[in-house]
């Protein structure tokens, strides 16, 4: 049977909606939300679980920041293609794809035998999370009418929250309790049986879909975008460990001029047959464009908190996993909370001011906690830091929520699709290009030679020193939503593209609705 659908983008019209009376699509729903949440607690709960996998592997620092890392640069230059696939053989088929490979790939990571498996295996789960993710709205948008949307993007918020506070706990317990002896091994094995369930339950229960007229795959754009970021991104990674070699400066200037040559060829390409990977023209609307910046700042600063967070407590502090865990809870709920109230009730009265107030809480959070850190130096306890992650969280919710209704509000309905796989690819990039500076800000303020007595004292100094740097990106990013427009169009005009705008997954052209078939 086929019937035509709405585009993950929100089409205004299609021929035929889809059967709001097939409870499948529920089904449907509770699968690609658990691959979701999966994907999303996999990112968080790696960092709980480092000072495990170093002791046990005796991984270097260089080989931890790979794991970290490798799997978000390899989410990132896999994003846009990844969505591309799905509009071209099947989002149904691209995800069913994506959660058998995250699911073997979660296999060898928790069966590695050394750091390089171990790393190598979480660039696998990274391009196979890759193909799953981008299927997940895109499949909501064919399968629910337009009426259900609104409370299935509230789901959606609701499990975003959720892998916030599950992620650090879950790895905190799962290292803590070292099951069958196994240490940190479980945080990936985990998903095995959730994956399995997924793939089974999703030939089953999920409807295909896809776009009969997409575009052609532009395999040379997703080579240099993959070629691109690596040499940027690897020799910041290695360059504190190998002292800053000449071909490291090389590489990163090179990367420069492959970006060149991507936006060169993109050009020619749309000209060309209109298939680039990366649309352009989505740069000349300022708000986009502030809107990508801002995100991948953002996402810069991210990078560098999480994971010099993670080591000032584990390393510097010599905190056990579950109290690390535990006590980033706070800040969890808090961004839950703010992310919550955002969208709903702050941003359609006051507009860009939100994000803007976002960015001062969290600098504000910031301060207050490079002062505790000072001032209570190595007895700071759990509940001394528990103020400043709340303002930090609260702030960091008014800011993720809405940020993508500010980006999009005035990009054209035609081009929503390819602004928000842009939009999101940029965020993961921004966080792997945060996770190398760790190499710079923070192991770069640790000196050589340390006894074990001025390890703690290092670690921390290195904590608060990368903190005036997240702040200064913060600053550098309240400056950058000036450019946002003052209140996103959605919000003004209201009806169905409000409630979806946010979240759009491919082309929009009336041409291109995709097809539905069981």
């Amino acid at each position: 049977m086929t019937s035509s659908a709405p585009q993950s983008s929100g089409t205004a019209a299609a021929a035929v909606p889809p059967d709001a009376s097939d409870r499948r699509r529920w089904f449907a729903l509770a699968i690609v939300m658990t691959a979701a949440f999966m994907d999303l607690v996999d990112v968080t709960i790696v960092n709980i679980a480092i000072p495990s996998i170093k002791r046990d592997t005796g991984a270097s620092f260089s080989s931890i920041q790979w794991i970290t890392a490798g799997y978000a640069l390899a989410f990132a230059a896999g994003l846009i293609t990844g969505g591309r696939l799905g509009d071209i053989y099947g989002r149904k088929r691209l995800f069913l794809i994506g959660i058998g490979g995250f699911t073997v790939a979660s296999a060898l990571c928790g069966l590695a035998a050394n750091p390089e498996m171990l790393v190598a295996s979480r660039i696998l789960q990274g391009g196979t999370a890759a193909l799953m993710v981008p299927q997940v709205l895109s499949i909501v948008h064919a399968t629910f009418p337009a009426h259900e949307r609104g409370k299935v993007f509230g789901l959606f918020g609701a499990i975003v929250g959720l892998g916030a506070v599950s992620g650090p706990l879950l790895g905190a317990l799962l290292t803590e309790w070292n099951i069958a002896g196994l240490e940190w091994r479980p945080i990936f094995l985990i998903n095995l049986p959730v994956g399995i369930a997924g793939l089974i339950l999703g030939r089953r229960f999920i409807t295909e879909s896809k776009a009969p007229r997409a575009l052609r795959l532009d395999l040379i754009g997703v080579v240099l975008v993959t070629v691109g970021m690596l040499m940027l991104i690897y020799p910041l990674t290695r360059g504190e460990e190998l002292d800053w070699p000449l071909w490291g400066y090389l590489s990163m200037a090179g990367s420069l001029v492959v970006f060149l040559v991507l936006v060169l060829f993109e050009r020619r390409k749309a000209r060309r047959d209109g298939s680039p990977l990366v649309e352009l023209s989505l740069f000349r609307v300022k708000s986009f464009a502030a809107g990508i910046a801002v995100q991948l700042t953002f996402g810069v600063g991210l990078g560098i908190f999480f994971l010099v967070w993670t080591l000032y407590m584990q390393e510097g502090l010599g905190w056990s996993a579950l109290r690390a865990g535990t006590t980033g809870i706070p800040f969890s709920v808090a961004v839950s909370v703010a992310a919550g109230i955002s969208v709903q009730k702050l941003v359609p009265r006051f507009g860009r001011k939100v994000l803007q107030a976002g960015a001062l809480l969290m600098i504000a959070g910031l301060l207050l906690y490079i002062w505790e850190s000072d001032r209570y130096g190595m007895g700071i306890t759990s509940w001394q830091m528990a103020l400043p992650l709340v303002v930090m969280g609260l702030g960091m919710g008014l800011i993720v929520a809405p940020l993508a209704d500010a980006v999009l509000s005035e990009v054209p309905r035609e081009h929503s699709g390819s602004a928000s796989g842009l939009f999101n690819t940029v965020q993961q990039m921004g966080n792997a290009l945060g996770l190398a500076l760790v190499s710079v800000i923070f192991f770069g303020a640790i000196g050589d030679r340390l006894t074990p007595a001025q390890l703690g004292p290092a670690f921390a100094d290195a904590f608060e020193h990368s903190l005036w740097w997240v702040a200064g990106v913060l600053a550098a990013i309240f400056l950058l939503m000036f450019a946002l427009p003052a209140r996103p169009k959605q919000h003004v005009e209201g009806g169905e593209e409000a409630a979806g705008a946010a979240f759009p997954a491919g082309p929009s052209e009336p041409a291109d609705e995709p097809v539905l078939t069981h």
